[in-house]
């Protein structure tokens, strides 16, 4: 899958743990790493001629000025370069050690620009960068060449957030699970991608390192966010406009119905995940989380401490503005772990969809008549209803009996009054 791979070359102790990493990903793959290092010259020269005005007035003629900026012109020119050329005879040296085709290249300008430029230019399967740089402080999150290459780029990326020397992914020592790889599923191609890609890491790295990390695939579904917004929309609401709008009733039909239906759909995300790994014969535990996805994502990842992340660069809501999905930005942000972003997208051959299942469900005519009787607004949400309740109590057919059941135990007072289960 990673055949040819970009890293982001900074002497950082964060570019020295992500070289280790593209290193062990380049040699169970058999792939080459083109290093880059990104310099900034011209800046240096700009901010030098900005400091001009503060010289000492001996150093104010035009002729004297001219002087110095080609020496600070040259020296600085020549003296990046070299440093840029030292950092890659390093990169080079390791590739040698390992017997890793490699390249290099030197970039001069602004460093997340170039390198944007060279993902893009490159015909790269992979880009490796730490996520942090030289300039990391104790409070810093992500850098900010990071998280803007992130951003822009729509190629495979992976961020290293440690300064170990080993991959931490590849089973870090003393550390619980260090080793595991935790997928984020919420339905998107982008998310199915990165469990392909997990799955190709898992088997490259148990070949060179005699480890088997373990995936775990989560997926994270909200059943809170309409509780608050009807909280919200009835502290708005009149007495008069609350009984026009059927507040009562919608809060209920959500409460019970689309709460329940996401659960569904979201467990449905990771019975496909399932499927897709087990077609590639690899067995991963699933979990399905409620809540704020990105916050109870990180929650899941303090609890079990994997290694490395694997997110889609968007998620199921993405629109033609977006640069990046909300979750995988705060995510990137936020875990501690090393962060995987699925730049690609896959359409499994092996979804499974809850609704698939209801295509089996029969209704007879009599039943039809009743639930034509349920308002417009609440139709579609009592008739998923009904049939979740019948698959779940082994009926085959949904007869005015299972309506019966249904209704009485379901919907709300409006719904079954007018299917003729309440007067």
């Amino acid at each position: 899958m990673f055949k040819k791979i970009l890293l982001a070359l900074d002497n950082s102790a964060y570019s020295d743990n992500a070289m280790e990493h593209a290193i062990a990903i380049a040699k169970a793959s058999g792939g080459s790493i083109t290093g880059c290092h990104v310099y900034a010259a011209k800046l240096h020269e700009t901010r030098f001629m900005d400091m001009e005005t503060g010289l000492p007035e001996r150093y104010q003629s035009e002729a004297i000025l001219k002087r110095q900026r080609d020496v600070h012109e040259s020296l600085i020119s020549k003296g990046l370069g070299v440093i840029s050329d030292s950092y890659l005879d390093r990169f080079e040296k390791k590739c040698a050690e390992q017997e890793i085709t490699c390249s290099r290249k030197n970039r001069e300008g602004k460093n997340f620009a170039e390198l944007i430029k060279e993902a893009e230019e490159g015909d790269y399967d992979l880009v490796v960068m730490g996520g942090l740089g030289m300039g990391a402080v104790a409070h810093s999150l992500i850098g900010s060449v990071a998280e803007r290459v992130a951003r822009k780029i729509r190629k495979d990326m992976l961020i290293i957030k440690t300064q170990n020397s080993r991959p931490t992914f590849v089973g870090a020592p003393k550390t619980q699970n260090r080793g595991n790889i935790l997928v984020a599923i919420d339905g998107s191609p982008y998310s199915y991608w990165g469990l392909m890609a997990a799955i190709a890491l898992k088997k490259d790295w148990g070949q060179i390192s005699n480890l088997s990390p373990q995936i775990e695939a989560v997926s994270a579904f909200d059943p809170y966010f309409h509780q608050v917004a009807f909280r919200n929309i009835a502290d708005a609401l009149s007495e008069d406009a609350a009984k026009v709008f059927r507040f009562k009733e919608q809060e209920k039909l959500h409460d019970e119905i689309i709460d329940k239906g996401m659960a569904k759909l979201y467990q449905g995300y990771l019975d496909t995940a399932k499927s897709i790994a087990k077609a590639r014969g690899i067995d991963i535990k699933t979990t399905l989380l409620a809540g704020k996805a990105y916050d109870e994502i990180l929650k899941h990842i303090q609890q079990t401490k994997p290694g490395l992340l694997m997110v889609g660069h968007f998620g199921v809501h993405q629109v033609e503005e977006s640069d990046i999905g909300s979750s995988t930005e705060n995510l990137l942000r936020l875990a501690p772990c090393s962060v995987f972003i699925a730049g690609k997208g896959h359409e499994p051959e092996e979804v499974i969809k809850p609704t698939d299942m209801h295509l089996n469900i029969k209704w007879t005519d009599g039943a039809l008549s009743r639930l034509n009787k349920v308002p417009s607004f609440a139709k579609g949400m009592a008739k998923k209803a009904i049939e979740d309740y019948a698959m779940e109590n082994g009926y085959k057919e949904v007869s005015e009996q299972v309506v019966d059941e249904a209704t009485k135990k379901l919907l709300p007072p409006q719904a079954r009054k007018a299917m003729g289960v309440e007067e």
